[in-house]
């Protein structure tokens, strides 16, 4: 019987591993008090070491209902290593008039994983080492009401 719950657990374990979600990064920031105030900036940085490979940027936005807006203008600064930063102005939709809010809800609470697609003769990840992100909004409401967090994720392309 313990030979066979020991096979069992190993193909278990075995089965775990093989799953790969190819997640290379994800954080999360919360913004203070639900008042993300313009001169708040948040920080991503991470590793890319796999330079053959393509990979999906998706910025993650979280919201309350009481929120005033279809979507939410950003600057996004990014940092290759060795280079200086690169500015692109970002819009997030995240509202339509038919669809009401695009991201999933649960209660008052919504969330957004926005995929990004940056010119690759701008930016791209084709060079090993650190990269950096920082964003800001750039809404004319300073601060920005009811936005709980803002984050990154990168992710392989498969």
């Amino acid at each position: 019987m313990l030979l066979k719950n020991s096979w069992l657990i190993t193909v278990l374990a075995l089965g775990l591993l093989s799953c790969q979600t190819g997640d290379l990064y994800e954080k999360v920031e919360s913004i203070p008090r639900h008042e993300w105030k313009s001169d708040y900036k948040p920080r991503f940085g991470f590793t890319i070491k796999d330079t053959a490979a393509d990979y999906q940027l998706n910025i993650i936005l979280r919201h309350n209902e009481k929120y005033g807006y279809r979507n939410v203008w950003l600057n996004l600064y990014a940092q290759s290593p060795g280079d200086t930063a690169q500015k692109f102005t970002v819009e997030l939709p995240l509202a339509s008039g038919d669809k009401g809010w695009l991201g999933s809800g649960m209660d008052d609470l919504y969330e957004h994983r926005i995929a990004l697609t940056l010119d690759p003769s701008k930016f791209n990840f084709r060079k090993s080492g650190d990269y950096t992100f920082t964003l800001e909004h750039i809404m004319r409401e300073d601060p920005l009401q009811n936005i709980l967090n803002i984050g990154l994720s990168i992710e392989k392309k498969r």
